[in-house]
């Protein structure tokens, strides 16, 4: 008998801007990368309740191209709270909404961490520049699914 299972983690995310009237100007779907750090992360959650829950996304304006061995955005500009996680199955889905005045700049590159200034990063990924004004916001669903 040959029992043989494959687990891959992956990701994607979608990027919307919104301009001050609340208006969708702008939306990116691009595939992420799950670092190194977030292999180990999830790891460890399978055997501890620590590390602390995943909790924020951050935004920056470095498009150094993503890799396994990255634990923190290259030019950070931003950080939110999550406004929601969802699970279904085997498949999560982060939010977060950049409003007006955080992470202002040209967008480029995108991770998810648990801690509001370091901790540990899951995912990141880069993507065409998206302008952030002051008056802008951007919503973040990212999705990581196990399987």
């Amino acid at each position: 008998m040959n029992l043989h299972s494959d687990i891959k983690v992956t990701g994607k995310l979608t990027i919307k801007k919104f301009n001050s009237k609340n208006e969708l100007i702008q939306e990116v779907e691009v595939p992420n990368l799950i670092v190194t750090t977030g292999k180990q992360y999830i790891a460890n959650r399978l055997t501890s309740s620590s590390p602390s829950i995943i909790s924020h996304m951050a935004i920056g304006d470095q498009s150094d191209s993503p890799n396994l061995n990255q634990i923190e955005l290259v030019g950070e500009l931003g950080r939110s709270e999550l406004t929601s996680s969802t699970l279904v199955g085997t498949t999560i889905v982060y939010v977060a909404v950049f409003e007006p005045g955080v992470g202002t700049g040209s967008i480029v590159e995108a991770g998810i961490f648990n801690d509001s200034s370091a901790g540990t990063m899951l995912c990141r990924t880069t993507f065409p520049v998206i302008t952030k004004g002051l008056t802008d916001t951007i919503a973040i669903s990212w999705t990581v699914s196990v399987g």
